[in-house]
């Protein structure tokens, strides 16, 4: 299970900073400017996480293939912009990818806290998109996760998902997959759909 979540961190630091960089990018940031969005982008939940558990180090202090992966991320994202002719669609892509690793890694870390149901599911939605928060705040947007948009409700569905199959008998393969499968499917099928939840404004007003 260690090794599993290990080349899921290093997976989802690399989905990050591509979004990450993707959207300094797409700000007309230099290249030092890129680096720190994507490298906030990607550790920025798990960074939060850890400090939340006294008795856990910040993951990227101990282990640096993360680190790495983040580089390779965002160089590759650097070196191939002029590829991407629309980059919306592969930031979109990216930041599902990494919602849904970072969200399971998140519930896990929880289950090893041997916390509650609700504190996995919390550490989970943290974990999965805090990082696209502070992205967000840097680049002066309002982050995702506040607007109308279905995001952090997604997260918490695929943490329920991972935290019921986790205390089965399925294989341990099928207990990461399936829920990073209905995270990344239902990240893309919100925005394809437009699907919101509720406002509690209608035409600039407050609703009653």
């Amino acid at each position: 299970m260690e090794v599993i979540f290990a080349y899921i961190n290093i997976l989802g630091s690399f989905s990050l900073a591509v979004s990450g960089a993707l959207t300094a990018i797409h700000k007309r940031f230099d290249v030092f400017g890129v680096f720190i969005v994507a490298f906030v982008t990607a550790i920025g939940g798990g960074t939060l996480r850890d400090m939340f558990l006294t008795e856990r180090e910040v993951f990227w202090l101990h282990d640096t293939n993360p680190l790495y992966a983040i580089i390779a991320g965002t160089v590759l994202t650097i070196v191939f912009r002029s590829k991407i002719k629309h980059l919306y669609k592969p930031l979109l892509l990216f930041d599902a990818i990494g919602l849904g690793l970072f969200t399971i890694t998140g519930v896990q870390i929880g289950i090893d806290q041997n916390l509650d149901l609700i504190n996995c599911i919390i550490l989970g939605t943290i974990t999965g998109t805090f990082g696209g928060i502070i992205r967000d705040i840097l680049v002066n947007e309002i982050p995702v996760i506040f607007r109308k948009e279905v995001y952090a409700t997604i997260s918490i569905l695929g943490g329920l998902v991972y935290y019921l199959l986790f205390h089965t008998r399925i294989d341990s393969i099928w207990i990461n997959l399936i829920p990073i499968v209905i995270i990344i499917t239902l990240r893309l099928i919100v925005v394809y759909y437009k699907i919101s939840l509720p406002s509690i404004y209608r035409n600039g007003k407050k609703s009653d």
